[in-house]
């Protein structure tokens, strides 16, 4: 597919508006995909505003763009008329600072290394698994307070921290949140796995089955459920009660307490997983996430609504 001259000059003009554009699909209060959502995180770590374009709303830009760029995928961001990358491209430089640099942001004192708790079921396990002395453990927490443990060398830009006789390597991110972190090695009825907590995690999303959403929905108990999808999809199925998640359902939920029992559903989970977590950002600690989304409502709970 070749790009028409009208939509080259289109993008460029949207380009070259701001400073910072994040093509993506969804908005940034709404995002609809969780890559989408990975990048509006970031980037909400270190600017107050930023534009974003919504490319589920008009398909020939969402095929404009991958043409523009000459990169197949969305999100895609461009800093001062720049074109930086996609979701893996960011995370990687925000995880080593370089994309603190991009921004033209000043840059923060040297990270020191975080004070790690590791029990001694979990050196061994470590131990037991490393398969050269050039591999070190590395430790990823993402803003959500998802982790990630894996082995491989030293790269650039990591924070060593020591525990137990054993060096751990973080990102400069993933540091300044792992501040107390313990990591144990537990044997649970499948095996054996790490576990690890941090005193600085956030409340987290919940995930609700379907037949869990019935039993509280039958039980008269306040809940606030919200469809995350498009309007489109709402024409052909949806859950009794749900609220549409659009402008006028965000300046609803924003009304209600922090507190306040809140369930996003889309069509299989990830959508509302990343609507969830986006509010759970902005402060409100009782969110759930329908697992399977209104499919499994509907293979589980409902069979008269429709399968798409």
């Amino acid at each position: 597919m070749s790009l028409s001259e009208p939509m080259r000059a289109r993008i460029t003009t949207i380009i070259r508006e701001s400073d910072v554009v994040l093509f993506m699909k969804g908005t940034r209060t709404m995002p609809q995909c969780g890559f989408s959502a990975a990048v509006v995180t970031i980037l909400d770590e270190h600017l107050p505003e930023y534009q974003t374009v919504d490319v589920l709303s008009d398909p020939a830009l969402r095929d404009g763009i991958k043409e523009f760029s000459s990169w197949p995928t969305i999100p895609q961001l461009y800093i001062r008329g720049e074109f930086i990358g996609g979701c893996d491209i960011v995370k990687e430089l925000h995880a080593t600072g370089e994309l603190v640099k991009a921004l033209g942001l000043a840059q923060g004192e040297a990270q020191a290394p975080p004070t790690l708790r590791v029990t001694a079921a979990a050196l061994a396990a470590f131990s037991a698994a490393k398969e050269s002395e050039a591999d070190f453990v590395h430790i990823e927490i993402d803003p959500s307070y998802n982790y990630g443990l894996y082995f491989g060398p030293r790269q650039a830009g990591d924070v060593e921290a020591q525990a137990g006789g054993a060096v751990f390597l973080l990102d400069r991110a993933s540091a300044r949140r792992a501040e107390g972190l313990s990591i144990d090695f537990v044997e649970g009825p499948s095996g054996g796995g790490f576990k690890l907590e941090s005193p600085n995690e956030p409340p987290k999303v919940k995930q609700l089955s379907s037949a869990a959403l019935k039993a509280l929905l039958d039980s008269g108990e306040a809940i606030e459920l919200f469809d995350v999808r498009t309007e489109q999809e709402r024409k052909i199925a949806t859950i009794e009660g749900a609220r549409h998640l659009d402008q006028a359902g965000q300046r609803y939920l924003e009304t209600l307490a922090k507190d306040a029992r809140i369930v996003f559903h889309c069509h299989h989970g990830g959508r509302s997983q990343a609507a969830a977590e986006h509010y759970l950002a902005k402060g409100y600690r009782n969110l759930y996430n329908l697992q399977g989304g209104i499919d499994a409502w509907s293979q589980d709970v409902d069979p008269s609504v429709p399968r798409y």
